[in-house]
């Protein structure tokens, strides 16, 4: 009887033993598939969703962007900040898109290599001028990483810090350039000041448009989000009778481009910017991309065999990118169908722009053809 209870309690340790060695063998497995999917690492990052199961990478969903932004802003926290800006539903949802990090196949990886810098370079504008199809052509390049939301930080969240600033970016190598893109700086007073005091040697880029057409882009987005604005017309001129310009109007003072122009020349020699042409980025979308990675010091990698026109949307779209099954053109909240503007409404807006236009042609050194 000793012997055989001897026996019963080592082949019940034995089963003990089998079953902890099972349990270790589960708890290794799932650590190392925690780590493998990039949520054991502590280091902070972020981690971008998954696309849609259907593969779809058309950009597309605005609002399904506004709330990947705002998760953005969310794992850019730093101590005694909040996690969230209080004033995030400001957002423009027609001009954001959250970076996402991707393999060939369309997976999400989470960067964890690199440093996060602040951007070198820095689109300042304008509104309605072709800065996301810009930031969007520019991702091509593989020397080129650049925050897809628009950070707002020289004009809404400053007070936030450089810190905070600095870690929206995302992770960059050696000799790749970080960037982002907010349109509303080229037109805010104190971002000069601001984009000097973190680096005077910013590279500054202004994406520019006819601005009687960039206003009425302007004013077709403010409409399809307030059916009940009053018309163009009323808004652009102070009363009918008179044919006075109103400035006092968003959508008429972006157009200034010199007004906005002199007050970045107080901090940054005319050298530090390029001007973009709205138009050429539609019409020669390779030949202004030569251009602008030429200005960024880049190699040519982004060429003519990159883009298609799109007869539909009216605008050059990415083709499709490998590990992808369709092509990649902006969403719809891009080329809408602008409303008609009485011809007399647009003759005196062209008149009132055209002593601003020739400034800014001599101040920028480029002549638009916009008269």
């Amino acid at each position: 009887m000793g012997c055989s209870g001897c026996r019963v309690r080592f082949n019940f340790g034995k089963v003990l033993s089998k079953v902890s060695v099972f349990f270790t063998m589960v708890l290794i497995f799932t650590y190392f598939f925690y780590c493998l999917t990039g949520l054991c690492d502590s280091a902070p990052r972020t981690l971008y969703s998954q696309r849609a199961s259907d593969g779809n990478n058309d950009i597309s969903d605005d609002g399904r962007r506004v709330m990947e932004d705002l998760r953005l802003y969310a794992d850019a926290q730093i101590p005694g900040n909040r996690s969230a800006p209080a004033d995030a539903q400001q957002v423009d949802a027609d001009d954001q898109l959250p970076h996402h990090e991707l393999d060939n196949n369309g997976i999400p990886v989470a960067n964890t290599f690199g440093t996060k810098r602040f951007p070198q370079a820095i689109i300042i504008g304008v509104k309605k001028g072709g800065t996301r199809a810009l930031l969007e052509f520019l991702r091509i390049h593989p020397d080129v990483r650049a925050f897809g939301a628009e950070p707002h930080f020289f004009d809404r969240f400053y007070e936030r810090g450089l810190e905070w600033y600095r870690n929206l970016m995302p992770r960059t190598l050696d000799g790749q350039i970080t960037m982002e893109k907010t349109p509303s700086y080229f037109v805010t007073k104190e971002a000069p000041g601001r984009v000097c005091t973190m680096n005077c040697q910013t590279k500054l880029i202004v994406v520019v448009r006819d601005p009687v057409t960039r206003a009425v882009s302007d004013y077709t987005q403010t409409l399809s989000k307030n059916p009940g604005l009053p018309s163009f017309q009323s808004l652009a001129l102070k009363n009918s009778s008179s044919g006075l310009v109103d400035t006092a109007w968003s959508a008429v003072r972006i157009g200034l481009y010199a007004k906005h122009l002199e007050n970045w020349l107080q901090y940054f020699p005319l050298s530090h910017f390029l001007f973009v042409s709205g138009e050429r980025l539609v019409s020669d979308p390779a030949g202004e991309m030569g251009r602008v990675q030429d200005f960024l010091g880049l190699k040519r990698v982004i060429s003519d065999k990159h883009f298609y026109f799109n007869q539909t949307k009216g605008f050059p779209c990415l083709k499709k990118p490998e590990g992808s099954n369709r092509p990649r053109c902006l969403g719809k909240s891009k080329g809408r169908p602008h409303p008609q503007i009485p011809t007399e409404v647009l003759l005196r807006l062209r008149e009132f722009y055209r002593p601003f236009n020739r400034h800014f042609y001599q101040m920028s050194g480029q002549d638009f053809g916009w008269d």
